[in-house]
């Protein structure tokens, strides 16, 4: 029974560096076309979001991918990118982490989960009007529509890829 534990265990920290990983790599696409900082953020990888609704246990692979892509940008300081970029990230995870479960239909956790970090994207606002001076009301405007946008062209791919991943069993495999 031991090893079938150190099994599982081994599985979801594999699987959830791969999540952070696939992060990071999407995350460098859209920096390479400064699509993934300041106030126009189209970060492709804010889509792996969506698998909070499927596990819980997706939280650290996907906290630890925001979490090396804001250490990794160099278009905001790290000391404000990092505790702003991770602790949004947290706080929506968190959220939609307790109440997705209670939802009876995928689409619905979806919907939650994209106006979650919708919502949440005043942390990052607030971050750019303290690190640029960048006015907080049109920077909350542009960073929402964009995470809004990429959440919401994404939840669908993500949901696709579901049906043949089973992103709710991955873990338990």
């Amino acid at each position: 029974m031991t090893n079938a534990r150190s099994t599982h265990a081994l599985r979801e920290i594999v699987v959830n560096a791969l999540i952070a990983a696939l992060y990071v790599a999407l995350w460098l696409v859209a920096a390479t076309f400064n699509l993934a900082s300041l106030a126009i953020q189209f970060r492709v990888s804010e889509g792996l979001n969506h698998l909070i609704v499927f596990d819980k246990r997706y939280f650290w692979g996907i906290t630890l991918g925001v979490l090396i892509a804001d250490v990794l940008d160099r278009s905001t300081p790290v000391l404000l990118n990092v505790p702003f970029g991770v602790g949004q990230t947290i706080i929506s995870l968190l959220l939609v982490g307790f109440v997705a479960p209670k939802l009876p239909k995928l689409w619905m956790k979806m919907v939650l989960n994209i106006v979650v970090f919708t919502i949440s994207m005043a942390m990052i606002a607030w971050m750019l009007h303290l690190a640029f001076q960048l006015p907080f009301w049109l920077t909350y405007l542009s960073t929402g529509l964009s995470e809004a946008f990429i959440m919401t062209i994404t939840a669908p791919l993500m949901a696709a890829v579901n049906t043949a991943v089973h992103f709710d069993k991955v873990l338990d495999a």
